[in-house]
């Protein structure tokens, strides 16, 4: 009787066990439901659909598996428990948007699509298409995703801090560019440079800027944009600064192209960069302001050299064997904007599209709550947490393999990582040539090249077009002085633009004066006495000097051109060129011309950011070059200073809408692991029309402007045609903004 009741009681109590736990288990469901509701109320965002759904199931199984009932005594107190704790469980205890250390692991092992910390995915079972259609698949769901994370970060503080360091960077890009155009005349004069070796300076920054676009946006495919862009800027700045004490036009020339390899860096991975941290709705709009730091560059660069190089007494000399004249200071405060972006740069996070793209979800997670954080401490809510717990990651390809006889070697490590690198770069750029991308690079390359074929070609040597406009009316306004004879005369005054032809000089004095563009032809020089005279260009052609004295002046054998010196001494010559902008109206006159036609872009930077969204970036680019290269037809028929003046300002408001609208089509059309190297390429393709443009300009500045004029008219104009074929990617930003939820839709040709 006593075992028949002692079994019922065993039997009630296992019942009753049975019972509560179904019921905990009923509760902590229901309860992560209504946590689940009330997470997706609150934030009128769901991540879930990106999350395993399987997870619960599994969590479930496994806990059902581990409970053991041992004792009525045990079973007691975990009744007790249960009812205390009912309810609740100890994953509750996270609140919500709480760091969890994602991504989530089943049974040890990462879930699909997830990777640990540093350990790429490898799968032996699957061929290398299907890991790369399996990875393609992540890549369009982590787009879709992102995109909503950035939405709920918000557009704040931490965008305009970035915008504002990658603007110093992109700044420096445009202070560069007209450095060149600015030293160009100076230096060759300073370094006496000959007419056959004119032009190779600003030839030659632009090929270091094609070679270092194309390393540096590639590099920063594998390596980072923020310690990419940090390394190419501290290179451009360094060598900047130390161009600017070397004498000799080599060193010079060396220091300049080093300088322009790293500046090359700046735009591919600045735009890279910025799009990767602003939701698609703000990229037009704010990479196109982005792009106005250009402008500021340039506006810098004229006001610099307008400020300092005519100015000839900021300058010293240490001899005369070390001159360090007015340009090298405008070089030397060039080089400042370049520093002011490599401190700021530090304080700033890496790009978090980078890291997810390289399987760091941790770090890509703090990147991202901390723009949350600050945009909403600047909004004055920063009781909102940031909900997302875990991202999507792709799958990770690459595997890391160490040569083993090269790992006792530091030396061959080195070397091994850095073909490591180059191998890297290299086939992430075939890549760029492979569907779905071929088409849309081939088409960006050739619009690339066009607009800067134009753009630079033109810009570049236009000093020195208003240089032979303002020749052709200095020599004008020249004095012929025809068989004059003059004895025992004291000329202590300025002699300028004169031409003496069969003159004779007798017993006269030259003391303390100045030659300026003065031409002595066929003329004799008896008994003539010179001292502290300069003679900028000026020469003495076919002449004959008997018995004269020269000390401290610069007279010397390249400006006696086929002329006879007998009997005659030169002591304390000056050596070098003489440079001197005393009175120079024109080298006044060059800079203000450039500070204005880089203040009439603008308007049209203002216009492009406005209308980037609304009218299209493809209408924009296509418009803008067409009508650039209309204006640019123009400029053969100008006639005076003024008129291709005016006509260079509208030309450059026009072509500024293409640069920008280009910009961020380029920036659109790439995912994000080619997007460093893609616009790269392109941008060095710019830079080689760039330095096209320069040499054939050059070459033909002096002789015709028909023809250049129109060639670069002509590339305008096709270039705009070839752009309008582009895939417009502002019609996935209008998709996304007309559907009223968080619902993105990602084109085969179009990539977060």
């Amino acid at each position: 009787m006593d075992e028949t009741h002692n079994n019922r009681t065993s039997l009630a109590k296992g019942a009753k066990d049975i019972a509560k736990e179904a019921k905990r288990q009923a509760s902590k469901n229901f309860n992560k439901a209504i946590d689940r509701a009330t997470d997706e109320y609150s934030t009128h965002r769901s991540y879930n659909r990106f999350h395993n759904d399987e997870e619960e199931e599994d969590n479930y199984n496994s806990y059902s598996q581990q409970d053991q009932y041992n004792d009525d005594a045990a079973n007691d107190d975990d009744g007790a428990s249960s009812d205390a704790t009912e309810g609740h469980d100890d994953e509750d205890e996270i609140y919500e948007g709480e760091y969890q250390g994602v991504p989530a692991y089943n049974n040890g092992k990462p879930q699909d699509g997830q990777v640990a910390l540093g350990q790429p995915v490898s799968d032996s079972l699957k061929s290398h298409k299907e890991l790369e259609n399996e990875r393609q698949a992540d890549e369009e769901e982590l787009a879709q995703q992102y995109e909503l994370i950035m939405q709920e970060c918000g557009h704040g503080r931490f965008q305009w801090q970035l915008f504002f360091v990658l603007g110093l960077a992109l700044m420096s890009d445009g202070v560069e560019v007209f450095v060149v155009g600015f030293v160009l005349p100076s230096a060759e004069t300073d370094m006496c440079v000959p007419n056959s070796g004119a032009g190779w300076l600003g030839s030659i920054v632009y090929l270091g800027m094609m070679f270092g676009a194309f390393f540096w946006g590639g590099l920063s495919d594998k390596v980072g944009r923020k310690q990419c862009l940090l390394i190419s800027m501290t290179v451009n700045g360094f060598f900047a600064f130390l161009s600017s004490f070397v004498q000799g036009y080599s060193m010079f020339l060396l220091c300049r192209m080093v300088s322009g390899f790293g500046i090359g860096g700046a735009v591919p991975i600045v735009f890279s960069y910025f799009a990767e941290v602003l939701a698609r709705e703000k990229r037009g709009e704010h990479l196109s302001w982005l792009c106005m730091f250009w402008m500021i560059g340039g506006i810098y660069a004229s006001a610099m050299a307008w400020a300092i190089i005519p100015h000839y007494g900021w300058s010293f000399s240490m001899g005369s064997a070390y001159q360090f004249h007015s340009w090298r200071v405008f070089v030397v405060v060039c080089a400042l904007p370049c520093v002011s972006a490599v401190v700021a740069l530090t304080f700033m996070p890496e790009s978090p599209r980078f890291y997810l793209e390289m399987g760091k979800h941790d770090e890509a997670w703090m990147v991202l709550k901390h723009i949350h954080d600050t945009n909403m401490r600047a909004r004055g809510e920063p009781e909102r947490v940031f909900t997302v717990n875990r991202i999507k990651i792709p799958k990770q390809l690459d595997e890391l393999v160490e040569m083993q006889n090269e790992s006792t070697n530091p030396v061959l490590k080195v070397f091994a990582k850095i073909r490591a690198e180059f191998r890297g770069i290299w086939s992430t750029f075939k890549k760029c040539f492979s569907p779905p991308v071929k088409d849309n690079t081939v088409k960006l390359a050739a619009v690339w090249f066009t607009l800067s074929f134009g753009f630079y070609g033109l810009s570049v040597w236009f000093p020195d077009v208003i240089k032979h406009l303002q020749a052709d009316e200095y020599a004008s306004r020249v004095k012929m002085h025809n068989s004059e004879r003059i004895e025992d005369f004291t000329f202590n005054f300025t002699l300028e633009n004169q031409i003496h032809r069969n003159g004779v000089f007798l017993n006269d004095r030259f003391i303390g004066m100045k030659f300026k563009a003065v031409t002595f032809i066929d003329s004799s020089f008896l008994n003539c006495y010179f001292e502290d005279v300069s003679s900028v260009g000026s020469s003495f052609k076919n002449c004959t000097i008997v018995d004269s004295f020269f000390y401290n002046t610069d007279i010397d054998d390249f400006k006696l051109t086929d002329s006879r010196v007998i009997n005659s001494s030169f002591h304390h010559n000056k050596t070098g060129c003489q440079m001197t902008f005393d009175d120079d109206y024109s080298a006044y006159w060059v800079y203000f011309v450039n500070f204005l036609g880089t203040l009439a872009v603008l308007p049209g930077n203002i216009v492009s950011a406005l209308l980037m969204d609304k009218i299209g970036r493809l209408s924009m680019l296509g418009g803008s070059m067409v009508l650039s290269g209309i204006s640019c037809f123009f400029l053969w028929f100008g006639t005076s200073e003024s008129m291709m003046i005016f006509m260079l300002c509208l030309y450059n408001g026009l072509s500024i809408s293409a640069w920008n609208s280009l910009d961020v089509v380029t920036t659109e059309l790439y995912p994000t692991d080619r997007r460093g190297t893609g616009f790269g390429f392109c941008n060095a393709l710019c830079k080689l029309a760039a330095v096209l443009g320069n040499l054939i300009f050059g070459s033909l500045v002096g002789i015709t402007k028909a023809i250049p004029i129109l060639l670069a008219s002509s590339v305008l104009v096709c270039g705009g045609l070839v752009g309008l074929r582009l895939p417009d990617t502002r019609a996935n930003v209008l998709i996304h903004s007309a559907c009223g939820e968080d619902v993105l839709q990602i084109g085969p040709f179009i990539h977060g």
